[in-house]
């Protein structure tokens, strides 16, 4: 091959080489990070339902609506060894918004959620053994979307909500799992709903942001042995409905939400809350704007966190850069309020929820890492 061939060869490469480098760093969803695809759907349409991981490995999905004033009382149980949802008993009370925690006993305690236009206080517990609900104590107050956390003794913290449409709630109780009875505990210093609550390595649980007449950018800490809540660093911006997430350090990340432009105030900024400083520093952005997200992040066995609803796009979070990356596949519709829960084998299972402007969905989805 002649001299002048050789560079014309090598120009053309190097051309090659840099049209390919150009398209790649043009390409907002260059990095990939695990894969979502379609699995087998519930056997209802359901959003704002709730999903608990069993100790047999099964998935309880509970209550949710197929519409507004359309709420439910089935619940039906995802098998991960078969891909396959089956029903089980149903609930007491028809509910939408409500609580669902998975106690030392083996048992669920669901609560609260909206009934219709007001929050309920009754309580139930469901019974993996016999597949049954069962009628407890009521709670102290009526709560519409309060949030729930387990605490380090086992029992539960309950906080805000809505007691009826725009009445939101600054008190808090706790579920003893000894007596199965509630008993109010220290008020918060703002009333919220649609708020997150993060139990931290040392116990105490960070509440953010959420809605009670304007939306929040205040945060508070529960001292569990006190029984009372201390107000602590605000977030750089307002948020509600919104997710966080417990990394690795001990750090908390918040992500996404809304603002008060509610659906055209989507955000797709995050902030990450020190415990030692009680101080809210910004982090990277998401990729895409999403709100009416799951409560909790799923951490993933890497430390990183899972981002799921509110968009297409489905994104993890890893600490060690301090980015999100979007995962290959996507949904087909941005689901709002669906649910998303870590399997035993590590991968995730994300479900229902409605889009803009439709009715809810029964499809279901596998991440896996």
């Amino acid at each position: 091959m002649t001299r002048s061939r050789l560079l014309s060869v090598a120009v053309h490469s190097i051309t090659l080489a840099l049209t390919s480098a150009t398209f790649l760093t043009a390409s907002p969803y260059a990095v990939r990070v695990g894969t979502v695809s379609a699995a087998s759907p519930m056997l209802e349409p359901r959003s704002g339902h709730s999903a608990t991981l069993l100790p047999d490995g099964k998935v309880l999905i509970a209550g949710g609506m197929r519409r507004n004033q359309d709420f439910y009382k089935s619940a039906e149980l995802y098998d991960p060894a078969t891909g396959k949802f089956q029903l089980t008993g149903e609930m007491k009370q028809r509910r939408v918004g409500h609580i669902a925690v998975l106690l030392r006993t083996g048992q669920v305690l669901i609560a609260g959620g909206w009934v219709g236009q007001g929050g309920t206080d009754s309580a139930e517990l469901y019974d993996p053994a016999t597949g049954k609900f069962t009628v407890i104590a009521k709670m102290t107050v009526r709560r519409g979307r309060p949030s729930a956390t387990l605490l380090n003794d086992g029992d539960v913290l309950i906080a805000g909500g809505e007691e009826r449409d725009n009445e939101s709630l600054a008190s808090a109780e706790i579920f003893h799992v000894k007596t199965l009875s509630f008993q109010a505990t220290g008020s918060m210093h703002h009333a919220r709903v649609s708020h997150t609550a993060t139990r931290l390595d040392d116990g105490r649980v960070l509440i953010t942001g959420g809605y009670a007449g304007s939306v929040s950018a205040s945060a508070e800490l529960y001292d569990a042995k006190a029984g009372t809540f201390t107000e602590t660093g605000r977030m750089s911006v307002a948020r509600c409905k919104h997710t966080a997430g417990l990394l690795p350090d001990g750090r908390v990340l918040i992500a996404g939400g809304s603002g008060e432009r509610d659906w055209n105030g989507n955000l797709n900024s995050a902030e990450i809350f020190d415990p030692h400083s009680g101080r809210f520093t910004s982090a990277a952005a998401m990729n895409d704007s999403r709100f009416k997200l799951p409560d909790e992040a799923v951490r993933l066995a890497s430390g990183q966190l899972l981002i799921a609803g509110g968009s297409k796009e489905v994104e993890v979070f890893d600490p060690a850069t301090g980015k999100f990356s979007v995962v290959a596949g996507r949904l087909n519709e941005p689901w709002h309020f669906m649910s998303e829960t870590k399997l035993a084998d590590g991968s995730v299972l994300l479900a229902g929820g409605y889009p803009n402007g439709a009715e809810t969905t029964a499809q279901t989805w596998i991440y896996r890492p």
